[in-house]
């Protein structure tokens, strides 16, 4: 498959995005984390690409000031915010919601310790993102999940098991992952309000994760929870970041959005009581040139992960059929029904590891249950590494199923 003659490609976009870049030795999460040199590494949620060149002079600029001092964020930050998701989303955000931090998952954290106390549950979509689940406990609440169910390669809703869960009189806040991680779901407007109505008729508040928002297939649209309608704005605290999508993780820069004052003042109090109310010079910096000058960049950028994932289809459906792909509508991981191998997640993730030389993520980190029988991929990667992480699975893993097949007749 040749997706590099396709009519949606670029020749300028793909220098964007097929240049490989050493990062092993760099102090890279991603790379540092394996010690065999060998391994290919299509695990955490961290992009392979360069960042856009806008970002790039932006940060270059803020380097060569040479004083790095306390920062004190500019008016022009909240006017890249408000501009950016005005145009792209068409969500009208007053700049007084807005409170920066470090991080999503720190953002999060201070936003359940806000709105919650110890004891409280905390409704969340299974399989889930894994730091939602530490992020729960570590507030002393606890964690009540309603799974997901996966119909005709997707997952949709449970909505009588999510009804049944805000109806419990001890649940007071739902942790929504819209676009979903690790499911690739890109929600739709109608499921968002259906939503909001469930959790509004039994008093629960949503807490919105919107970090891969960005990151939206073609064919697909992306709606913040808080733009369907008056109703879903009043009820929610929305959690946003260019991080994901513009891959800047590591200049730590997120924000939280409430239209809501009193949850608002409560959450501002407690982002000061965790200390993560100060961000880095960088950050502030890099955000504004991700939504001023970046777009294009972002638009490419799609389009090369949306290619990457239908080279992922086409040579999975020829060569291990047998692994079901989940429909991938948003962000870069793509969630794999690994069961014809006849090994769990966990075992799987470690025989690719130690013999295919390939890390991935094992489904039971977002789920003891629902995750038991899947792997995620991450295929945010120029596209020649990507196939070569793809074919050391497929060659451990085809060994796997044909044994599993003889083992079912016999």
């Amino acid at each position: 498959m040749n997706i590099n003659n396709d009519k949606n490609t670029d020749c300028r976009h793909n220098e964007w995005f097929d240049t490989i870049v050493r990062r092993r030795g760099s102090g890279s999460m991603k790379w540092d984390a394996a010690a065999d040199d060998d391994v290919i590494p299509m695990w955490v949620a961290d992009m392979d690409f360069v960042a856009a060149p806008a970002i790039r002079e932006a940060l270059r600029r803020r380097v060569e000031h040479g004083i790095y001092g306390y920062e004190q964020v500019p008016d022009s930050y909240y006017d890249a915010i408000v501009r950016w998701f005005d145009r792209r989303h068409d969500w009208h955000i007053d700049r007084q919601w807005i409170i920066y931090t470090s991080g999503v998952v720190p953002a999060l954290s201070a936003t359940i310790k806000a709105l919650t106390i110890p004891g409280d549950n905390v409704l969340i979509q299974s399989p889930a993102y894994n730091c939602f689940f530490s992020s729960i406990r570590n507030q002393g609440c606890q964690i009540l999940e309603t799974a997901l169910i996966r119909q005709n390669g997707r997952y949709v809703m449970d909505w009588q098991d999510f009804e049944a869960k805000c109806a419990e009189e001890k649940t007071t806040l739902f942790v929504l992952c819209n676009p979903h991680n690790p499911t690739g779901r890109v929600w739709t407007p109608e499921e968002l309000r259906k939503m909001n109505d469930i959790c509004m008729k039994h008093g629960v508040k949503v807490v919105s994760d919107e970090i891969h928002c960005e990151l939206v297939m073609p064919g697909h649209k992306f709606t913040p929870f808080a733009a369907v309608s008056e109703e879903c704005e009043r009820n929610v605290v929305t959690l946003n970041s260019p991080s994901k999508s513009f891959n800047i993780a590591g200049l730590q820069i997120a924000n939280i959005i409430c239209r809501n004052d009193e949850w608002r003042r409560r959450i501002d109090r407690i982002i000061n009581i965790f200390e993560v109310c100060d961000v880095n010079p960088f950050g502030p910096a890099a955000l504004e040139a991700a939504y001023n000058e970046s777009e294009e960049w972002l638009d490419a950028l799609n389009v090369y992960i949306s290619d990457n994932y239908r080279w992922l289809l086409e040579y999975f459906g020829r060569e291990v059929p047998q692994l079901k792909v989940t429909s991938l509508e948003g962000t870069y991981l793509v969630w794999v029904d690994i069961s014809a191998t006849g090994l769990d997640s966990t075992t799987l993730a470690d025989r690719l590891l130690h013999d295919g030389h390939v890390m991935i993520s094992a489904g039971t980190m977002y789920g003891q249950t629902t995750g038991r029988d899947f792997i995620r991929i991450n295929i945010a990667c120029p596209r020649k590494t990507m196939i070569e992480g793809l074919q050391r699975i497929v060659a451990t893993i085809k060994p796997l199923i044909a044994k599993n097949q003889l083992m079912i007749k016999h």
